[in-house]
């Protein structure tokens, strides 16, 4: 049996397997610590791609009133061991791809670590995200933003519930 077939039955890929499905949920933001900036709806599928070894999320919603769109593949790279995320939105990233990683992973969560900045930043912020389902109908998606200094604070959150179908 191959290392992806195990993980896909018991392993990183199964733990994957199982963001499967349509979410619907709120979004939280934050651009300044403790002053939340909006609260809005937020729908998303995530599906599994190229059989099972990446899930791709895809979600819509709104921000200050405004439309925006985005997209994650979310990964487990068995031969280095670490989760990874390329990132892309009509919001934050703007034309930029932002590629996360890290280990840190249990049976219900995993986080990985990006950074992003642009030529009036002098110094590049990072950019946590952490995955929790925390039952089979609920997954919260927190990021943190990451000064080049260290100090983390919250920049959104996603509770989402899971849309069971009705036929």
């Amino acid at each position: 049996m191959s290392k992806f077939v195990a993980s896909k039955e018991n392993g990183r890929h199964h733990q994957l397997g199982l963001l499967q499905g349509n979410w619907e949920g709120i979004t939280r933001t934050w651009f300044e610590p403790g002053n939340l900036a909006d609260e809005s709806p937020m729908k998303g599928t995530i599906r599994p791609v190229l059989g099972g070894r990446f899930m791709l999320h895809e979600y819509n919603g709104h921000i200050n009133g405004e439309p925006f769109e985005g997209m994650v593949i979310y990964g487990f790279d068995i031969a280095n061991n670490k989760w990874q995320a390329a990132w892309v939105d009509s919001f934050h990233m703007s034309t930029g791809i932002m590629f996360s990683e890290s280990g840190a992973a249990d049976s219900t969560s995993f986080s990985v670590l990006g950074s992003y900045g642009m030529p009036e930043m002098p110094e590049r912020w990072g950019w946590r995200t952490e995955l929790k389902l925390e039952d089979a109908d609920k997954l919260v998606i927190t990021a943190w933003n990451i000064t080049p200094q260290g100090e983390e604070t919250m920049a959104t959150e996603t509770v989402y519930y899971r849309v069971h179908s009705t036929a």
